[in-house]
């Protein structure tokens, strides 16, 4: 088999992570846009299910440049990363924001990294440099400051007006765990197949397993026990309802930009450089989608807030001079 090359080096990675980071930070906003007009497992399965198609025949482009294929044990893969990615983590996240106001779902979803770096160290035997500890210790800093749970400065997502709860911060934590793992299998096997590859693939994976959840949910006995458990949004999904002329910019945004684009730049990313300064995407997340909501949507930034941008910020640079270093030769 060839030995495929990294085309574009640092200077693409870094470019990818710039671009997922502004896709993934406009998720939350263009979500509010339709609230109530999918179910959550439609929308995933949607939307996972066309960025996958959107993104099959770029990624089967790039099997043929790395002179690569798909192989039978690529199908466990794909069918274990996208478990990861999409049943298991979007779920969970879907999930959450029925316990949680969105804000802080954001906000604890973008701390992943902190799952992924000692995935990475374990698994994939990342070096953990101080600079990447120094930056997600700002970084998760910067994160609390922003969640504001003392108040200051007036009250924050965490202080009680926007509400939270045990079982809405564990169900989070418990996406953006999977998430993380499905960024470190993505890095495993990205070298061989690429970031397009695995991501399309991933995507597509999910999507199957999704539909047969939705599927599930239809019959009788399932859809009277979810509703019973005060889980009616997850009873009798539709596939297809609320698609419409008036609805296709938005979910063509949400289901090419943010998912298609936008996972596949962060996974790109992860092959370029490293799954721990990939990460750097959910350390600017959540600064980023601060501001974003303040200029689109006209929400207040508190004083706690743009400490906590601050920090992010600080703690991306740190990042980032730490890893241009390491790239260097000796």
């Amino acid at each position: 088999m060839k030995t495929a090359k990294r085309p574009g080096g640092p200077a693409l990675g870094y470019l990818c992570i710039a671009l997922a980071t502004v896709l993934f930070s406009t998720m939350e906003i263009a979500l509010k846009s339709v609230a109530g007009r999918w179910r959550p497992l439609q929308l995933n399965f949607l939307r996972f299910l066309v960025g996958g198609i959107f993104l099959l025949p770029f990624a089967l482009r790039a099997l043929r440049r790395r002179g690569a294929r798909i192989e039978g044990r690529d199908l466990g893969f794909f069918a274990l990363s996208g478990f990861a990615c999409v049943v298991a983590s979007m779920t969970l996240y879907q999930l959450s924001i029925q316990y949680c106001a969105a804000s802080i779902v954001a906000v604890l979803f973008s701390c992943n990294p902190v799952f992924t770096i000692p995935l990475a160290a374990a698994f994939l035997k990342e070096r953990v440099r101080p600079s990447t500890a120094a930056s997600m210790a700002l970084s998760l800093a910067g994160m609390a400051s922003i969640l504001n749970p003392l108040g200051w400065g007036g009250p924050g997502p965490a202080s009680g007006g926007a509400g939270a709860s045990a079982a809405g911060i564990a169900l989070v934590l418990g996406a953006a765990a999977a998430f993380a793992a499905y960024s470190v299998m993505g890095k495993a096997r990205g070298p061989r197949l690429g970031g397009l590859a695995v991501t399309a693939g991933s995507f597509l994976a999910g999507g199957a397993e999704l539909l047969v959840l939705i599927l599930a949910s239809r019959l009788p006995p399932v859809a009277a026990a979810l509703r019973a458990a005060g889980l009616a949004s997850f009873a009798a999904i539709p596939i297809l309802a609320g698609l419409d002329a008036a609805s296709a910019p938005i979910f063509a945004y949400i289901a090419l930009g943010v998912t298609g684009i936008g996972f596949a730049s962060h996974l790109t990313a992860v092959e370029l450089s490293s799954a721990a300064t990939a990460s750097l995407v959910f350390y600017i997340k959540p600064a980023l989608a601060s501001i974003l909501a303040y200029l689109i949507l006209g929400e207040a930034i508190a004083p706690a807030t743009i400490a906590g941008i601050g920090l992010v910020a600080a703690g991306s640079a740190i990042a980032f001079i730490g890893a241009r270093r390491a790239a260097r030769p000796a």
